[in-house]
């Protein structure tokens, strides 16, 4: 039977989430292999082949397009080889004059007033990067010609310092890339196999900064990402997959392998991308939601994002290791907060949390593999929330006597305190880190949380979600049965997506009707191609377009979803800026609590071609119809577990329910401890947890936080 699979594979773990023909989604684990990522990878599909009581190559064959299933991955890695400065040598030729925009970057804007920040080295560094005679101004018009003996010259000396690319990054590219064009078209003649990228292809933005980096960065990935996208592919059909792999992109969707070879820089956190997904697919599920908060908390970062009136939010502004791409990207903010966190004791006596991660290897205290470090995890077993014998259903045994050696060393005596109370401040110390993280993504977003649903997933996240959801002041908690793969899960349930955009400057109250529609045109046919290449059918094919403008004056753009402003040829009337600028006057009240009656300074026009999946049709939301709230609900163990602010100065013994053992209607008062395959969810005392129709877990009517 074919089955629809995603792996995610994080800095901890490797989630495969499996959606088979019963319609049950299924997450299954095995430790990240940074030395080779595909080992975790096939490790986490072997465990997954193992619960079907399948032969692999059986279940990779059921996953394969061919046999009516499909197979994606999504990953950080592309992320980590930038902020971890493992990509490629990229040479660089750009405008003469502007050979420091790498170092300048956008100016002190942020921070400006720490005076001991390090001062990071350019992306690029200087002797890479050569000056070539030209100018295009911001018309378009040709100033000074192209010098094309600098190219010669540029290009001789940087295959001298064998770089793997060349980056053509020119000024004011994107209103007139004809001296890119040439460029490219002279390093062809000159040097035949080396990869060549333009800044105006990659990302057309009028920031040289954003735009050049952006490139670079692409051109950085190629041979790293095409080669693992390779090698991948080649493991998989030995062991009997058929077909090419789906990679998931920094849009929260698929695409084919051979799209992101084209442009790499575009599976820049791809995993994390998929959370949202997942949140708004289980929102939606159970409440017919459209606002949601989610909350992905693994073994090394945890990952916040919204989903704002069913659209998940996206940014041009998030940072990559130094560095801001300026592309479009699904909004996640993340911190290094995950369950392989290592605590410690500053200078001041302060207790803290990250962002150094003890990752798969060695992993906390607890994994017994050598670290003696205390991380979130150890804090964790210590206070009793998680079961030493049952970890990743029972996989991995943790060593309890290591958490608590490496707790009192490097924490309690530091502070003068017990084991549990130390534990406890790893604990406490985390929700608020993690809380701080929430309010950067909503409330200083104008977003405000208390009307949404929060959606908590990851491994980790269940041991902290009522007092996260407790410190936003949020009434409704929802933990997706398969919390433990939540991005993976959202691989399984995302669409075929691709994006592109392109310049065309103009203002609502002067719009130039003309120039937009022949942009969104253009954007439209490149859509209609993708489909075609991708084998998309016509009744599955949806385009959405988006302008992302800005009042006069203001730097930073706003983006509006203008799809349903555009006729039936998807193309603006005449007349049609009136409706797309009071549409920008909303979404700007709403975001920033203030509104302007100026003209809208209209800059980018953005295209989303979305290929349905339908795969969250499949889900089976009443797969065990047997199931009775009325059947005794019986713990299957209890152990000694420790909730300090409740005026327990011990640990008191705690009932311990598993998953399996949960129906639909039942109810579970706190404190309990509620054990999953892949995670596992502490119901605080006051609190009621209730398994909801679907078979997910919900906690309502929270109470403000008393931390």
């Amino acid at each position: 039977m074919s089955k629809h699979v995603c792996v995610d594979v994080g800095g901890t773990f490797t989630d495969a989430a499996v959606l088979d023909a019963r319609g049950v989604v299924r997450v299954f684990k095995a430790p990240t292999t940074p030395h080779d990522w595909t080992e975790g990878i096939i490790g986490s599909l072997k465990t997954a082949a193992e619960y079907y009581q399948e032969e692999f190559s059986d279940f990779l064959a059921s996953a394969s397009v061919e046999l009516g299933g499909h197979l994606t991955h999504g990953s950080t890695i592309a992320s980590n080889a930038i902020v971890e400065k493992k990509t490629g040598k990229v040479g660089v030729l750009c405008t003469k004059g502007f050979r420091d925009v790498f170092l300048f970057r956008e100016g002190p804007n942020k921070g400006p007033f720490d005076i001991e920040i390090a001062y990071p080295e350019p992306f690029v560094p200087r002797y890479l990067t050569l000056p070539v005679e030209e100018r295009v101004n911001s018309e378009g018009g040709v100033e000074t010609p192209l010098n094309e003996d600098d190219v010669r010259k540029a290009v001789e000396t940087l295959k001298g310092y064998e770089v793997e690319a060349l980056c053509v990054c020119f000024l004011w590219s994107t209103v007139n890339d004809s001296h890119e064009q040439r460029t490219a078209a002279l390093i062809k003649e000159l040097w035949p196999e080396v990869d060549v990228v333009l800044s105006s292809e990659v990302n057309p933005s009028d920031r040289e900064y954003r735009r050049w980096v952006s490139a670079v960065m692409d051109a950085s990935l190629r041979r790293l990402i095409s080669t693992y996208v390779r090698t991948l592919n080649e493991r998989l059909r030995a062991c009997g997959f058929l077909g090419e792999i789906g990679m998931l992109n920094t849009s929260g969707g698929i695409i084919s392998a051979s799209e992101v070879v084209k442009k790499p820089l575009y599976s820049l956190d791809s995993g994390p991308s998929m959370a949202p997904v997942a949140g708004k697919v289980y929102a939606e599920l159970e409440y017919k939601d459209k606002n949601a908060v989610v909350c992905d908390m693994g073994g090394t970062t945890f990952d916040v994002s919204c989903v704002i009136n069913s659209h998940i939010s996206v940014s041009r502004e998030a940072l990559i290791g130094d560095e801001i791409p300026g592309i479009s990207r699904v909004s996640v903010h993340s911190i290094g907060a995950g369950g392989g966190s290592i605590a410690w004791v500053d200078n001041g006596g302060m207790i803290r949390v990250g962002p150094v991660s003890a990752g798969s290897m060695p992993g906390p205290a607890c994994y017994n593999r050598g670290s003696d470090l205390p991380t979130v995890t150890d804090a964790n077993l210590v206070l009793g929330y998680l079961n030493p014998n049952n970890f990743n259903d029972g996989k991995m045994e943790l060593a309890p006597e290591r958490s608590y050696r490496a707790i009192e060393e490097h924490i309690a005596k530091k502070l003068g305190i017990n084991t549990l109370e130390a534990a406890y401040a790893i604990w406490a110390t985390v929700n608020a880190n993690m809380i701080t993280a929430i309010k950067d993504i909503t409330i200083w977003q104008g977003i405000d949380p208390r009307g949404y649903t929060m959606i908590a997933g990851g491994g980790a996240c269940g041991l902290h979600a009522i007092p996260l959801a407790e410190g936003l002041e949020m009434q409704r908690l929802l933990i997706p049965r398969v919390a433990g793969g939540l991005s993976a899960s959202g691989g399984v349930l995302s669409d075929t997506v691709w994006e592109d955009s392109s310049r065309s400057l103009t203002s609502t109250r002067n719009f130039d009707t003309e120039s937009v529609n022949k942009t969104l045109k253009h954007l439209r046919e490149e859509s209609l191609d993708f489909f075609e290449r991708n084998g998309i059918a016509e009744e599955d094919r949806q385009i959405e377009f988006y302008m992302e403008g800005r009042y006069p004056f203001q730097v930073w753009d706003l983006s509006i979803d203008i799809t349903e402003l555009l006729n039936n040829e998807q193309l603006f009337d005449e007349g049609g800026s009136l409706a797309l600028e009071e549409t920008f006057h909303r979404e700007y009240e709403r975001t920033f609590t203030i509104r302007s009656d100026s003209a809208v300074e209209c800059v980018y026009w953005r295209v989303k071609a979305i290929g349905k999946n339908h795969a969250a049709d499949l889900i089976n939301t009443n797969p065990w119809p047997e199931d009775s709230p009325d059947d005794p609900l019986i713990p299957c163990g209890e152990r000694k577990v420790y909730f300090k602010h409740w005026g327990w100065n011990e640990a008191v013994s705690t009932p311990i329910y598993t998953g399996f053992d949960l129906s639909r209607g039942h109810k579970i008062k706190g404190p309990a401890i509620i054990e999953e395959p892949t995670t596992t969810i502490v119901v605080l005392p006051e609190y009621t947890l209730r398994v909801t129709d679907a078979h997910n877990y919900l906690i309502e009517g929270l109470k403000q936080s008393r931390r």
